[in-house]
């Protein structure tokens, strides 16, 4: 994905709730856990409830999230032409990621 750390880094600037970390992959984290993050082929993956993919696959074809050649449970893969069609989704997607991840028991 085209500029996609560029991307990445203005949909999470958005959100007071958290920020980005990381150097060499840029990632959020809260509870504990990652709940998105850029993977090393420029795709950006989200970490969802069961509820929030459900949500998710009803307006965008789900592709499994990978990332060092593993597939991330629980994440998707964000279509590249999601953030242009329609931006207030993903971020809405973003913060549902988010307070899923601090739903689950703190690590």
């Amino acid at each position: 994905m085209q500029n996609s750390l560029v991307i990445y880094e203005n949909l999470v600037e958005e959100n007071p709730n958290f920020q980005k970390k990381g150097k060499t992959t840029a990632y959020t984290s809260s509870n504990g856990y990652m709940f998105s993050f850029v993977n090393k082929s420029g795709e950006i993956g989200l970490r969802l409830s069961k509820e929030d993919t459900k949500l998710f696959r009803e307006k965008y074809e789900i592709k499994p999230f990978i990332s060092h050649g593993a597939k991330m449970r629980e994440y998707v893969t964000i279509p590249e032409d999601a953030f242009r069609k329609d931006w207030s989704f993903i971020s809405k997607m973003l913060q549902k990621s988010f307070e899923y991840v601090n739903s689950l028991p703190k690590k």
